[in-house]
């Protein structure tokens, strides 16, 4: 089976000379699809650079990234939001969703940013993934009108709105409780048994028991996979 993302020699620092910080140190990962794949690690541990590498939202010092056996590593800025966009979806432990727009809005909001579909196309498309997820009836509600664990939901389906091989979720259950947190442990096992690959950032060592594999992260170094 033929790795969805090959991390090689990865490595990230900050700043220069003696104010330097190696936040990760040189890291060699694989993922696969129809994988779900947990990150833990204290704070400090390398966790959230490794979540940016992965996403696209912040460049390795040294390294290769290797996404559906193309190397981006060198590509340009246009080219990696473009790939980002469609390659990649984003689940918070915050929700991000915007306040003002319906649920509706939201899900369709990274289509638009592809732009590879017409109007209707990405209002059937969003549609379509909020009534998967049990939020048929709540279409032009507002994320202010919703419980945190539908404002998860309706993250899920933001996520899902460009069909990414990819989803990278950070304390997606932070912010629930347990009966809400584990039905979004679900959705990630229902969507993993679809081939999506999703890498989940947690603090819970009990979800040590839910994934495929658990990352653990120690001062930057990758100490079990």
């Amino acid at each position: 089976m033929s790795a969805v993302i090959n991390l090689k020699d990865i490595s990230k620092t900050y700043g220069h000379g003696d104010t330097s910080v190696q936040a990760l140190k040189k890291t060699n990962l694989s993922f696969f699809n129809q994988e779900f794949v947990g990150i833990m690690g204290k704070s400090g541990s390398g966790k959230s650079t490794l979540l940016n590498i992965l996403g696209m939202l912040d460049h390795p010092s040294t390294g290769e990234y290797i996404l559906d056996n193309q190397n981006i590593s060198d590509h340009c800025d246009d080219k990696i939001s473009y790939i980002r966009s469609v390659s990649i979806g984003f689940i918070f432990q915050s929700f991000n969703l915007f306040a003002r727009q319906t649920i509706l809005e939201n899900v369709i909001t990274p289509m638009r940013y592809a732009g590879t579909k017409s109007k209707k196309e990405m209002v059937e498309t969003a549609t379509g993934l909020l009534d998967k997820l049990g939020l048929a009836d709540r279409l032009k509600h507002r994320p202010s009108e919703l419980s945190g664990g539908q404002c998860q939901r309706v993250a899920i389906a933001r996520s899902l709105a460009n069909n990414p091989p990819v989803l990278l979720a950070d304390e997606p259950t932070g912010n629930l409780d347990e009966k809400t947190g584990n039905e979004v442990i679900d959705i990630f096992h229902e969507l993993k048994a679809k081939g999506q690959l999703i890498i989940m950032v947690t603090h819970n060592p009990e979800y040590e028991n839910v994934v495929d594999r658990m990352i653990h992260l120690s001062d930057g170094h990758v100490v079990k996979k």
